[in-house]
């Protein structure tokens, strides 16, 4: 991992010196910003791999310096947080974050997270795996990390495509929160089950007719969710 790119963003020093020792002991190149504008020129400069990004930042904050960095990357965001901004939380994971943390949190849990984040575009198909699966309305490449619903291309995050694959692998069958954490977010993951909820929720606005009521990606009330297009 030693030419993928991380962006820390943060404005408390302690924080971005502990957390650049740590990414760079593990062989990653760590680019440190302390207020929004300066991220967002570096975002920009730089073309990160993945940001590390606090909410509370001078200048711009963090939900602003997001919705900039979306309007022309899909670069992986990991949002940091105070443990009282859960509507912030939300906000930050509907606006395209993959994961946040809140602080205080583990140098070592923050690396793991970074890691479990990065493998997401890789390898997730092999020479034995089949690289296209078919189903009713929607097709999905696994090697072009594409899909298209009744032959139209959907334009998908690398999360939303990540877990609609994990739907697709499972046609019928519920698969709980806790699985989709697992095969999704690749890590323990302690937080709660509405950063999942999001998520499918995003992807929902992204596949259904009608996202308030999902026909592709169902809800079992106390169970989890089922994927329900037909496979071909």
């Amino acid at each position: 991992m030693d030419q993928i790119k991380i962006l820390v963003v943060d404005d408390e020093p302690n924080i971005v010196s502990t957390v650049r020792a740590y990414l760079e002991k593990d062989n990653f190149r760590v680019f440190t910003a302390s207020t929004g504008p300066e991220a967002l020129d570096a975002a920009r400069r730089l073309d990160p791999d993945l940001i590390v990004l606090d909410i509370m930042l001078p200048g711009l904050d963090g939900l602003d310096l997001l919705r900039e960095v979306r309007k022309q990357s899909d670069v992986y965001v990991l949002m940091l947080t105070a443990k009282t901004e859960e509507t912030d939380r939300i906000v930050g994971l509907t606006m395209g974050a993959d994961d946040y943390m809140t602080k205080p949190f583990s140098p070592r849990e923050l690396v793991a997270r970074v890691k479990a984040i990065l493998r997401r575009d890789r390898g997730t198909t092999g020479a034995q795996e089949t690289v296209r699966l078919a189903f009713e309305r929607l097709v999905i490449h696994l090697d072009e990390h594409r899909a298209w619903k009744d032959g139209e291309e959907i334009e998908l995050t690398a999360m939303e495509f990540d877990l609609l694959h994990v739907f697709a692998r499972h046609p019928g069958l519920v698969l709980s929160r806790e699985q989709l954490v697992r095969q999704v977010w690749e890590y323990d993951y302690y937080g709660d089950d509405r950063v999942v909820d999001v998520h499918v929720g995003r992807l929902r606005k992204k596949i259904e007719d009608e996202p308030a009521s999902p026909t592709l990606i169902t809800t079992v009330r106390g169970a989890g969710y089922r994927f329900e297009d037909k496979p071909v």
